[in-house]
């Protein structure tokens, strides 16, 4: 199993890439759980699944399409991951990451990162959406670093600074955007975890205690490497099912609620993401 890649591995990716769609493209955007019809959106001028790119990841979950979307959304040309393998899949994280450091290579300095969560803060609900503005990695805390291992100057620094995960001026236009829209965003911090099972509730009381108001398992990994690799960064989680605080609760956490609530929170997203676009490039 690749527990590292080299730039090399990386380049052959991006050939491929370009092969396909050799238009210049800034934006980055990686769709979670549940939301995969985002891409709908986008006038596509290239559809590759990742089996297609060498060493891309194959997502075996459900809601995870695995393609690589290419194209233009409110006019901005960009990279949609339509999908993405996890760690608990039973791949690495150099291999969890290697979409993001080939966007990277593809010129791409924007990445909005998306995800289904669980709700921490007894203020959410299902459906509603979070704007990420910290993160609690317990990957990277607990050892899977997916900057572990030799370090390529190229791609960036040994120690990369992470106080500015996510980037102030976008957090402040995905407000701007769905304070137009009439969407309800709230700010929170969201916490990393490796799964792929739930939580018990004393888990979860302990992730709220230290400051997490959602938890899922995804996002920490792509954007621990895409600030290594300079980009600025753009987090939204859709609350896809609350906390379970109570053993004695009867309520079940389950993927299937995962992927109902996404129905719920697509459209809301969709309205959130083309306003950030319109705003980064007025035309």
């Amino acid at each position: 199993m690749t527990e590292h890649f080299t730039y090399e591995d990386y380049q052959r990716a991006v050939g491929v890439i370009r092969e396909r769609f050799p238009v210049p493209a800034r934006v980055g955007l990686i769709l979670g759980s549940g939301v995969n019809p985002l891409a709908d959106d986008i006038a596509a001028q290239a559809v590759i699944p990742y089996a297609e790119i060498p060493h891309f990841p194959q997502p075996s979950i459900e809601g995870h399409m695995g393609r690589l979307v290419c194209g233009t959304l409110e006019n901005v040309p960009l990279f949609c991951l339509q999908g993405r393998a996890h760690y608990y899949e039973g791949v690495t994280m150099a291999q969890v990451t290697f979409p993001v450091r080939v966007l990277q290579l593809l010129g791409v300095d924007t990445l909005i990162v998306t995800n289904a969560a669980g709700g921490l803060n007894p203020g959410f609900r299902v459906g509603d959406l979070m704007v990420i503005t910290d993160h609690i990695g317990f990957t990277n805390l607990t050892g899977l670093n997916p900057l572990r291992g030799p370090n390529d100057e190229r791609l960036g620094p040994r120690f990369p600074d992470m106080t500015h995960a996510y980037d102030r001026e976008l957090i402040q236009l995905a407000l701007e955007a769905a304070r137009e829209a009439g969407v309800p965003l709230h700010k929170g911090v969201y916490v990393g975890l490796a799964g792929p099972s739930f939580e018990t509730p004393a888990e979860l009381r302990f992730l709220r205690a230290v400051g997490g108001d959602a938890v899922g398992m995804s996002t920490v990994p792509e954007v621990t490497v895409a600030r290594h690799g300079g980009m600025r960064v753009l987090g939204i989680s859709g609350i896809s099912n609350l906390a379970i605080f109570d053993p004695d609760e009867r309520r079940e956490a389950s993927h299937e609620e995962v992927l109902e609530a996404g129905r719920q929170i697509a459209p809301r997203l969709r309205v959130v993401i083309r306003g950030v676009l319109r705003r980064l490039y007025p035309s």
